[in-house]
Order: structure tokens, then C-alpha cells, then sequence
């Protein structure tokens, strides 16, 4: 490739690179240019009054903006795009919503045609070199989050108020998939709640599995056989298609008699996602997690309501911290014995569950009834319980973020992954916090 023709991809992908629409709709919105002696592609003398509502639905990119074209006072939207051409591209010409845009915002003019009757503002050369370095930075940053090397400079009040905002947004998230459950239930709260704590039993790698074999065991199943623990084992992980060989134990071909004939008497059917144990720890064997599980549900009854009525948060966790059958003190499979070793379901994962399942499951029920007590107590709780403990919380601990409590580090690990991860700098509090202070001091 020649040398001019490389040196203008080169160009061309540096452009792409600093210049996205999310990145002009942000510049736009917070004012981030030199205002200026504003003038459109037309010589309209142009004067910002207010940017207007970032839209998030159909239609231009802002409503209810105000400015002065001419020294005429306009209200009306404004649409922003990365080159004028895109207006015609995007057929914006012939759609009716955009028949009362005002002024269209662009970071380049590439049709440079004088009689377009929308006012054209160009802002290329009106935007802070800085401020497009620090996001083209931020955007081909390979690091564990892109402002780590600034992540110190933050105020403490301003990483704060960004943690109970992320914690807010998190457990909104986590209503939503209660939601989805409790629609699935008919609105029934003991199911879903069933539901929650199989997936969570499940772990990340075998969540949709102790979740298909909640919903082919109804509750109402479950409580009729919740006084034998032996019948309960038989049904979880006959349902889990553990049970579908001949073994030479006692206890194993117990469970097999047992699930065959309830498997014969409700119709049952094993579900067809298959459960996991390679690369885990045998205490996390699904074997062992859903024996744990059978217990919970033969130690516990009404569970659901328990929940709603405890402010015990200790209580409430050593209900869950339960301890599997004494057959399975030494085996992690059905089959292989192992030293002796009592399967306790162990703080770290009663915490899990807690952090997972029962609290958004209390935060999703106060949102459904309007109660604000529940919600209330599902943030004590979290502020109450330790702070998680995995390789993103260490992470963030070596850069010096604060996590004194699981509030904090639920609160960091959706940061992670909604803002981070997907490089929502310009969405961010902390990122938004950064290229503020940039502005100010260019």
C-alpha cells in the first residue's frame, strides 16, 4: 500500500476511532465545545439557549431544545450526526418526525449544500483536542476498567453517590428477572421464589439446568414431600439425570427406586439441560449442591414468608447454611467415596445466595406492592453482609476503589460489567467526572 493511501486509512480509522454519535450526542448534551460566535453552514448567527432532552425513544436525538437563530428565540428538537449526508442516508427528509427539528448538529459537513432548509452547526473544529484523546483512550484501552490510572483523582463523595446509583441500577436489574418469574408463576410468589434459589443453587455453570429442574417440580410438589429428605434428594437429581444408571450402593439405589416411581406417578420427565462438574471443586459438584438443596427445602417451610417476616439477617442465614445428608459426608458423586467431610453449604455461599436471590427477591417484592419497608431492608441487608470475594473485587481493591461491604461490591461489579466492560465511559459517573474537570482546566 502506498504511502499517502496508508497515512489516509490511517486518518480515516483515527476519525471513526474519536468520533462516535454516543460521543457527539455527549458533547452536545453537557456543552462540551466553544460556544462561541456560533454560525451554521448557512451564516445563521446561532446562540445555544438550552441542548434540550437527550431522547432515548424514536426520533430526534433531543426534544424540548432552545436557541436563538438570528436572535429569534426557536424551541424544537435537534438532531446530531456524525456527517450531514447521514440526514438524506437515514431518509430523515421524508419522516415526519423530524419536521420539527430546528437545528441538525454534525462533526463534519461533507454535502456543503447552501440551500438545506435545516440549519446546519458544525462542531470539528469547536471540540477540545484533549477531551478527544481522553475518549479515544478510554476506547482502545485493554485495561481491567479504562480510567484506572485516573480512578485515584476521583472524590470520595463523587465515587460515593456513583455506587448507590450503580447499586440502584443493579437490583432494578435483578426485579427484572424476578419479574419474568413471577409472570411465569401466575403471580406466585412462593414458586418464584423457588425458582430464584434453584438457579442460584446452580452457580454460574449450572444456573439454567437448577432452573428448568425448579419449574418441572412445582412447589406444591415439593411440600408434599417435604417431610422426607430421602424422597426430595430422589427428585432433584432424578430430574437432573443423575439417577439413570444402576449402582452398587444401598443409599444411590434407594434414590433410583424412589425417583422411578414418582417419576411413573406425576408423569415426570428429566429435564434436557444437562448438568455440569467439570472444572469445578467437588464441594460445588451438582451432585452435592442439590443434595444441600433438598435439605434447605426439607429444613424449611414457607420459606418465602419467612423472608418477608424476618429483620434477622443472622437468622435468616443460618436457616440457609444448612448441611447435606449424612450419606454425603463422604462422597461428592454418587458413586465414589471421598474422606470424610460434612457438606456445610459454608458462609460464602450462604452469603451468595442471600446477595443473589433473597435480596433481590425482598427489593423485587417491595417494588410489586409498594411497600418501601422491603426495599429498605434489602439495602440494610446488603450493607450488613461482606463484600464478595472474587478477581474482580481484588482488582478494584488494588486500585485503591473502597469495598467495605457486599452494598459496595455489588454496586462495583455492575459497574464492571455495564460500563466498563462495554465501554460506557460517557454513561459513567467517574468518567463523566474526568472529562468535567478536563473541560474546566483546557
Amino acid at each position: 500500500m502506498p504511502d499517502q493511501a496508508r497515512c489516509s486509512l490511517f486518518y480515516h480509522l483515527n476519525q471513526f476511532l474519536i468520533m462516535q454519535e454516543r460521543l457527539l450526542q455527549f458533547i452536545w448534551q453537557f456543552r462540551y465545545f466553544n460556544q462561541q460566535q456560533l454560525l451554521s453552514t448557512n451564516g445563521n448567527v446561532l446562540e445555544l439557549v438550552h441542548p434540550g432532552t437527550l431522547n432515548h425513544n424514536q426520533g430526534p436525538d433531543f426534544q424540548q431544545a432552545m436557541l436563538r437563530i438570528d436572535g429569534m428565540l426557536w424551541v424544537g428538537q435537534v438532531e446530531l450526526h456524525i456527517r450531514s449526508s447521514d440526514w438524506y442516508a437515514h431518509a430523515h427528509h421524508h419522516d415526519s418526525l423530524y419536521r420539527n427539528v430546528i437545528l441538525h448538529v454534525v462533526w463534519e459537513d461533507d454535502v456543503n449544500n447552501p440551500h438545506d432548509p435545516v440549519p446546519i452547526l458544525v462542531l470539528q473544529d469547536r471540540v477540545p483536542k484533549l477531551l478527544l484523546n481522553q475518549y479515544q483512550e478510554w476506547m482502545l484501552s485493554r485495561q481491567f476498567i479504562p480510567c484506572q490510572s485516573q480512578l485515584n483523582s476521583i472524590d470520595r463523595l463523587v465515587f460515593m453517590a456513583w455506587k448507590e446509583r450503580l447499586m440502584v441500577e443493579r437490583l432494578q436489574r435483578k426485579t427484572e428477572l424476578v419479574y419474568s418469574f413471577l409472570e411465569s408463576t401466575k403471580h406466585h410468589w412462593d414458586e418464584t421464589c423457588w425458582w430464584l434459589l434453584a438457579r442460584n443453587f446452580g452457580m454460574k455453570i449450572n444456573a439454567d439446568a437448577f432452573e428448568q429442574i425448579a419449574r418441572s417440580l412445582p412447589g406444591a410438589l415439593i411440600q408434599r414431600h417435604r417431610q422426607q429428605l430421602v424422597q426430595l434428594e430422589a427428585l432433584l437429581l432424578g430430574q437432573a439425570g443423575l439417577l439413570n444408571k444402576s449402582f452398587q450402593h444401598a443409599y444411590p439405589s434407594q434414590l433410583k427406586r424412589e425417583y422411578e416411581f414418582y417419576r411413573a406417578k406425576y408423569g415426570l420427565r428429566p429435564v434436557h439441560i444437562p448438568v455440569y462438574f467439570l472444572r469445578m471443586r467437588p464441594p460445588a459438584f451438582p451432585t452435592v449442591r442439590l443434595a444441600q438443596l433438598a435439605m434447605l427445602l426439607h429444613s424449611s417451610e414457607r420459606l418465602f414468608h419467612y423472608i418477608l417476616e424476618t429483620e434477622n439477617l443472622e437468622q435468616l442465614r443460618l436457616l440457609l447454611n444448612v448441611t447435606a445428608a449424612p450419606f454425603w459426608d463422604d462422597h461428592y458423586t454418587l458413586e465414589e467415596s471421598a474422606p470424610p467431610k460434612p457438606k456445610h453449604l459454608g458462609e460464602q455461599f450462604t452469603d451468595n445466595l442471600l446477595v443473589n436471590s433473597v435480596i433481590p427477591l425482598l427489593f423485587a417484592y417491595g417494588c410489586w406492592k409498594r411497600e418501601q419497608v422491603y426495599k429498605d431492608r434489602a439495602i440494610r441487608w446488603l450493607q450488613q453482609l461482606p463484600a464478595e470475594q472474587n478477581s474482580i473485587i481484588n482488582s478494584f481493591r488494588m486500585l485503591g476503589a473502597g469495598c467495605e461491604d457486599a452494598f459496595d461490591s455489588q454496586a462495583l461489579l455492575e459497574m464492571k460489567s455495564q460500563y466498563c466492560d462495554r465501554k460506557r465511559c460517557l454513561d459513567c459517573a467517574i468518567g463523566n467526572n474526568l472529562i468535567n474537570s478536563q473541560w474546566l482546566s483546557s
